[in-house]
C-alpha cells in the first residue's frame, strides 16, 4: 500500500490524531508564550539573572526529547501522571522555553536607548516606554522566537507518543514497531504538514500584529 492509499483509507483516524496533536501543543505553546514572554521582558532588567536563565535553556535544548520524555515518567508517576499527555506538555513547555524566552530578551534590548530616553524626556512613565514603545517595536522579533517555538514543539511533539501521549507521533511509533512505511510516512507527511501550516498562520498573524514599517519583511 502506498503512503497516499494508507492516507486515504485511514483518513478520519489520521484527523483525529491530528487533533489530538494539536491540543496537547496548543497547550504548551499557550504555558510557554505565557510564561516566556514575560519573563524574557523581566530580565532585560536583571543582567545576571538573564545570564543564568538563558544558560539553564540553553541546557535544557541539549537534552534528548526521548531522554527527557523518559525523565518526566518516574518524577510525575508519583501524582499519577508518568505517561500520557501531562508531561508531553510538559516536557514541550521546557523546549519552548529558550527561543522565546532569547528572542524577546534580545528584542528588548536591541531597542535604541535614545528612543527610550526620548519617551521618558517626553513625561512617559518607564512602565509606559515598555509597554507603548519596546515592546511594540520588538514584536517582529519576539514572533520570529514564537514561530521557532511552534514549529520545533509539533516536531517534537512527534516524540510524545512513546509516552502514551498519542497524537500523530502514534503513526511513526507504530510503524516502526510493525515495519509498515506508508504508516511512517503517513505519520511524519501530517507532522510536516501541520508544521508549515502552523507556521504560515503565525506569519499571518505577525503581519497583522505588528506594524508594517517594524516587520522583518
Amino acid at each position: 500500500m502506498t503512503t497516499y492509499d494508507f492516507i486515504v483509507r485511514n483518513w478520519p483516524e489520521l484527523m483525529s490524531l491530528a487533533w489530538q496533536h494539536t491540543v496537547f501543543v496548543s497547550i504548551a505553546l499557550a504555558i510557554a508564550i505565557a510564561t516566556g514572554v514575560p519573563l524574557g521582558v523581566y530580565l532585560t532588567f536583571n543582567r545576571r539573572l538573564a545570564d543564568t536563565v538563558l544558560y539553564l535553556a540553553g541546557i535544557m535544548m541539549t537534552v534528548p526529547s526521548v531522554a527527557l520524555f523518559g525523565l518526566m515518567i518516574p518524577v510525575l508517576s508519583v501524582f499519577g501522571h508518568g505517561i500520557g499527555t501531562v508531561p508531553a506538555v510538559i516536557a514541550l513547555v521546557l523546549y519552548s522555553q529558550l527561543p522565546i524566552l532569547r528572542s524577546t530578551y534580545a528584542a528588548i534590548r536591541s531597542v535604541d536607548p535614545a528612543i527610550i530616553e526620548a519617551g521618558l524626556g517626553i513625561g512617559m512613565t518607564r512602565a509606559q516606554v515598555l509597554f507603548k514603545v519596546q515592546i511594540p517595536m520588538s514584536l517582529g522579533v519576539i514572533f520570529s522566537g514564537v514561530r521557532v517555538a511552534v514549529v520545533m514543539s509539533i516536531g517534537i511533539g512527534a516524540i510524545a507518543a512513546y509516552i502514551g501521549a498519542g497524537g500523530l507521533g502514534q503513526y511513526i511509533f507504530n510503524g516502526i514497531t510493525q515495519t509498515y512505511d506508508a504508516m511512517i510516512n503517513a505519520g511524519a507527511v501530517a507532522v510536516s504538514a501541520m508544521a508549515i501550516l502552523a507556521d504560515f498562520m503565525f506569519g499571518r498573524l505577525e503581519r497583522t500584529l505588528v506594524s508594517k514599517g517594524l516587520r522583518r519583511d
